[in-house]
């Protein structure tokens, strides 16, 4: 029985939109429910008819729940090894766990301040707090790390696609959607995440909704 993955709107769900990269680049048949996001009790009730916590993303497998995007990831990468989700390699791999968790757990003021929202015109935002900007130079270090020491055999962080790159693809857009100054290792990275098969099928499904959430759509 193939895998349930319950997200929320594509346009602005950045947290499904990372293990759902992540299963479909990596090959892993699921099917999939979207619920929108902030419609009021009725997207709160269909949430919890899959999960207590009462958020997206969760995935289901048989009598199994997983309901965190970091946690669905690893669940994956452990049923299905031969995705090769994490690199194989154990030091690329610790690495590769290190700023998946980093990204996981941080990054707020950047999250807060530039939310994914693909139907906002590309443009810069007027201003951005102090911690949002270290923020973008953190992503950019760990980026630049990540394709020097391990990134030689393709164009992701860690060479081959990885949980790693779909845990960082919604930075991906919101650089591309807030026009953020990026250095030459960053923009080669973005070109090669906006071109992959799986981060474009993400894209064009947010651009063709149509569902507004009005508290995402002003600076």
């Amino acid at each position: 029985m193939p895998l349930t993955l319950v997200i929320g709107n594509k346009n602005y769900s950045s947290w499904s939109m990372r293990p759902w990269l992540a299963l479909r680049a990596a090959g892993v048949p699921f099917n999939e429910v979207v619920i929108p996001l902030y419609t009021g009790e009725d997207s709160a009730r269909r949430i919890r008819e899959f999960t207590p916590s009462g958020k997206v993303p969760v995935l289901i497998d048989g009598d199994v729940t997983v309901w965190d995007s970091l946690a669905i990831i690893e669940y994956a990468a452990e049923k299905f090894p031969d995705a090769k989700l994490w690199p194989d390699d154990r030091a690329a791999r610790a690495h590769a766990r290190s700023v998946s968790a980093e990204m996981h757990s941080g990054f707020a003021a950047l999250r807060n301040e530039c939310g994914m929202n693909l139907h906002r015109p590309v443009r810069p935002k007027p201003s951005l707090s102090d911690d949002a900007l270290a923020n973008i130079r953190r992503i950019q270090s760990i980026w630049k790390e990540c394709r020097t020491r391990y990134g030689q055999g393709g164009p992701y962080l860690f060479g081959a696609f990885s949980a790693a790159d779909a845990m960082y693809a919604p930075v991906v857009h919101r650089f591309r959607t807030y026009v953020i100054d990026a250095d030459k290792v960053a923009r080669d990275y973005m070109t090669a995440m906006q071109v992959h098969e799986a981060f474009k099928a993400w894209t064009d499904a947010g651009l063709a909704e149509t569902w507004i959430i009005d508290r995402f759509e002003h600076d």
